[in-house]
């Protein structure tokens, strides 16, 4: 048993549970409307999505480079490359959310009677909802993975 290899799976993992409860925190929030407390609570959780994934990427790398399977496990692997373009859309669907939660935030920072428009919190909430159902693939595809699927 090599020791780096258990304590990156477990980063790994305890990193990709954290993004999913965040991605949950998020759709929570976006399903009513935002106050100004709200609103604050939802660019704080925001920017830990940004840490989050960021870390995820971070210990992924490690993993495929110093973890037990080797780097030809995963770069000639299919499913593997499913899991990253699941976890890509993921990413590049959290964009429009994160730059509209940044605005709003500012618009209410400097108006204490700001609202956010209700067709732009119907998109965001559409945003998170697509995250999280793209977000569902990323554990399966793991779990194929881990199995030997794609290789």
């Amino acid at each position: 048993m090599d020791t780096t290899d258990l304590l990156l799976a477990v980063a790994h993992h305890l990193l990709v549970f954290s993004l999913a409860g965040i991605i949950g925190a998020e759709f929570v929030l976006v399903r009513s409307e935002l106050g100004a407390a709200t609103l604050k609570r939802l660019a704080g959780i925001d920017r830990h999505y940004g840490i989050i994934a960021t870390l995820i990427v971070v210990v992924g790398i490690c993993r495929v480079f110093f973890g037990l399977k080797g780097w030809e496990f995963y770069v000639y692997n299919w499913v593997f490359w499913a899991k990253m373009v699941a976890f890509i859309v993921v990413g590049l669907l959290s964009i429009i959310p994160t730059v509209r939660i940044i605005a709003w935030n500012r618009q209410a920072s400097g108006n204490s009677s700001f609202s956010v428009p209700a067709a732009e919190l119907a998109s965001v909430k559409n945003y998170v909802r697509a995250e999280g159902f793209i977000f569902l693939l990323i554990p399966v595809f793991a779990a194929a993975m881990a199995r030997g699927y794609g290789y």
